[in-house]
């Protein structure tokens, strides 16, 4: 994982769930195939009704029409970020679409564990409503060590809660990697 995390925000509400972020739909693409893989990228959060996701004004796309990486970075969001069912391609999707951070007030259990034990991007927790100040589009600066967060943008810096232990298991490349690595599996 890196130290800093820099790039624009792409804001949502509350209760964004795994059908939203990948809906149903596009769970046919092989992820071993390097150009099938790219379609979970494309069709990221393409399952988010504008009426009640809290997207951006404007009806901002995450990806642009015919691409697979989005020009956001980070993803800031309210409560229970990935509710819903329990696909590992949720996380995995954002991370193809080129997401490093997701910066939440809650998420569903499941998909804080998927983000973490693939180690598809990390799962920060905020106790402030950062979706109501933040702005898609917002250049941000994320130090993923401290948890110190930088709207350049806005010239504000906000406090998030640590990674703690599991930023070792992000940091090694999922949950298999740290256990080789810790001696808890055979390499």
């Amino acid at each position: 994982m890196k130290k800093i995390i820099t790039g624009k925000a792409f804001v949502l509400g509350n209760d964004v769930d795994t059908d939203q972020i990948i809906p149903a739909a596009h769970l046919v693409y092989r992820i071993d195939d390097e150009e099938e893989k790219k379609n979970y990228g494309k069709f990221a959060l393409s399952g988010v009704p504008l009426e009640e996701s809290g997207l951006p004004k404007g009806n901002i796309p995450f990806t642009k029409e015919g691409e697979w990486r989005s020009e956001f970075t980070i993803i800031i969001g309210g409560k229970n970020f990935g509710c819903g069912s329990s696909r590992e391609h949720a996380p995995f999707a954002l991370q193809v679409a080129g997401i490093e951070a997701v910066v939440a007030e809650g998420y569903a259990r499941i998909f804080y564990r998927n983000s973490i034990d693939g180690a598809f991007l990390a799962p920060f927790e905020t106790s402030e409503h950062l979706y109501q100040e933040i702005h898609t589009g917002d250049e941000l600066e994320l130090h993923t060590e401290t948890g110190e967060l930088k709207n350049l943008t806005q010239n504000k810096m906000y406090h998030l809660k640590s990674l703690g232990d599991v930023q070792a298991i992000i940091a090694a490349g999922g949950i298999f990697a740290y256990a080789r690595n810790a001696g808890m599996l055979s390499q």
